[in-house]
């Protein structure tokens, strides 16, 4: 669902949005899902191309910041070392990871041959949250098949809510998923765009707010369940791209921003949590083999707060995204999760 179908109470900011308003917003950019919807096997797989080459041969420059290290996620240490992508960015359930990221290493020795041998290996970059609440997480459903359809399913158009790797997943105790937004600023004279794409798996009910409304405490009191105390276990992964050329170094800051939008929706980060964003520039790559890389002009420092704002405002909005887009499901063992316009279908109202 794009920023324009949302209700104007729940536009984040002042910001304009880019014409998709999602992540996609971001020329080159692909987004595929693999959605497992099988009784109790609710889960899945989402890919993302940050352009349609070889990510290998062509690595895009990146960055990662852990908010709150409860998690599991591979490939987070080279990125941070080296400062580049070198596969598509992937999205699952935390025992899925092992799956995908052998996925990952069969397409890019497909590609390339050479890899482990001649080339360095290479570094599968999977992200994970715990769906286990309503998918069956012990089958070990997903296979490296359901990353190749979600791979070869990628397009500009994104869909959000109930699928791919957001099919299982939970938010503020209600259903949560994939959620995805954009953001467009004036910077240096040029039009740049910010977009982010969440796997939205975190909160506990009486925290949610939305757009600075204390939504959640009037659901939960409605429900009976404003005393119910219990742990932040979830997680939430942030994935913000711009088209605009940074370094690792500024892509770091960037991605660190993603925590403001983060918290605006209630999180605390608790001890629980996996909070990890990474963000990336799609404006240049670096080829992988060359003795020596030219880089375009780098933005300055003192021209990168439009760009802070814009991640902040556009997690926030994919947030709300994802709760907006969700539908209710059954899963395993009869549990269930409630989209937000079914556990509070006078929505609009309570944003007024």
């Amino acid at each position: 669902m794009s920023d324009t179908q949302l209700p104007v109470s729940l536009s984040i900011g002042m910001l304009p949005s880019g014409p998709l308003g999602t992540i996609a917003d971001v020329a080159g950019l692909t987004v595929g899902h693999c959605t497992l919807d099988d009784g109790p096997v609710q889960t899945g797989v989402t890919v993302i191309h940050p352009h349609g080459g070889d990510p290998y041969r062509s690595k895009v420059p990146a960055a990662v910041s852990v908010i709150n290290g409860f998690g599991k996620s591979m490939g987070l240490m080279q990125v941070e070392e080296l400062g580049m992508l070198e596969t598509p960015i992937a999205l699952t359930n935390t025992f899925g990871v092992g799956a995908v990221a052998e996925a990952q290493i069969r397409a890019a020795i497909r590609a390339n041959p050479q890899v482990g041998r001649e080339w360095p290996t290479v570094n599968p970059l999977v992200f994970e949250c715990n769906d286990g609440y309503l998918n069956d997480i012990q089958a070990l459903a997903v296979t490296g098949e359901h990353y190749q359809r979600a791979s070869n399913a990628a397009s500009a158009d994104v869909a959000s809510g109930s699928v791919g790797a957001g099919r299982g997943m939970s938010c503020f105790d209600l259903k949560g998923g994939i959620g995805t937004s954009s953001r467009v600023v004036s910077i240096a004279g040029r039009t740049v765009t910010v977009g982010a794409l969440v796997l939205a798996n975190f909160g506990r009910l009486p925290m949610l707010t939305l757009n600075g409304k204390p939504i959640g405490r009037i659901l939960a009191e409605r429900s009976a369940r404003a005393t119910a105390v219990k742990p932040e276990q979830g997680s939430i992964i942030m994935i913000i791209a711009v088209d605009v050329a940074l370094d690792a170094r500024q892509l770091k800051r960037l991605s660190m921003r993603a925590a403001a939008g983060l918290a605006r929706t209630g999180s605390v980060y608790g001890h629980g949590s996996g909070d990890i964003s990474l963000a990336f520039s799609t404006a240049y790559t670096i080829p992988h083999n060359a003795d020596l890389i030219t880089l375009p002009p780098i933005l300055a420092d003192t021209r990168l707060d439009p760009l802070f704002q814009a991640c902040a405002d556009s997690v926030e909005q994919a947030i709300v995204d994802a709760l907006w887009s969700a539908t209710s499901l059954f899963g395993r063992d009869g549990h269930r999760r409630l989209s937000l316009l079914d556990a509070a279908p006078d929505i609009a109202q309570l944003l007024t």
